[in-house]
């Protein structure tokens, strides 16, 4: 297998074409661009300040992705994440996450480790006081240490690209602060268990938290979201 080229991948990100990609890739996921809706290269190209080829090749990348889809003599249309979307990803990043808490027991520093209880503590301080914002900031960064700790660059891209798929969804449901309170204890418990070096603990519990973080979308929201975007 070819290694994941790192470089490449922060070059392309303030490239025009990955500056563009990016930027439309946010505004499609967080909404801003709905189901069907057209987008047009020269309109696009204009609040960017670029030329039509980046924008064109952007369009492209998105395709790939299968956030738009491009027809010939007519246009690019937003096809976005949908509801079937959001369940096939968290059953994907279920396995990968615990694949990735597998990997992160053998491989996280003090440094991590240090980092990811001071999370946990904070997030059940925050939890305490109800501080929404605060607690979904720090479930995002639990994440992150995670994916960090597991040392390997192509397991990470892969499970920030799931979780930013899905972040609009996620804004929606984290606003349940019950949700936010037992998804801070499945943190503490991963992390006792990569703590302890239970590779196995960790695997299992890192795969269930993202099955009950599904699950708790779909009871708290998932299809209002997407009933939204239809009207």
């Amino acid at each position: 297998m070819a290694n994941y080229d790192v470089k490449k991948e922060v070059t392309d990100k303030y490239s025009l074409r990955g500056r563009v990609f990016h930027k439309l890739r946010e505004d499609i996921l967080n909404g801003r661009y709905k189901e069907y809706e057209e987008l047009k290269e020269v309109a696009i190209g204009e609040e960017m300040g670029v030329s039509r080829t980046p924008v064109r090749e952007a369009f492209r990348q998105l395709e790939l992705e299968g956030l738009i889809q491009i027809i010939p003599n007519k246009g690019a249309y937003v096809t976005g994440i949908t509801e079937k979307d959001v369940k096939d990803i968290y059953m994907i990043r279920s396995l990968l996450e615990g694949l990735c808490a597998r990997w992160a027991t053998a491989n996280i520093t003090e440094e991590q480790m240090e980092e990811m209880e001071e999370n946990v503590y904070l997030a059940r301080f925050h939890a305490e006081k109800g501080h929404l914002e605060q607690m979904a900031e720090l479930d995002n960064r639990f994440h992150e240490i995670l994916y960090e700790a597991c040392d390997s660059k192509i397991l990470e891209h892969q499970l920030k690209d799931f979780h930013q798929y899905v972040l609009r969804v996620r804004r929606k449901t984290l606003s349940d602060p019950n949700r936010g309170i037992k998804s801070n204890e499945e943190h503490n418990q991963i992390m006792e268990a990569i703590k302890a070096g239970d590779a196995d603990k960790a695997e299992q519990l890192a795969n269930r938290h993202m099955i009950n973080a599904y699950e708790n979308m779909v009871k708290n929201g998932l299809k209002e979201v997407y009933q939204k975007d239809g009207e």
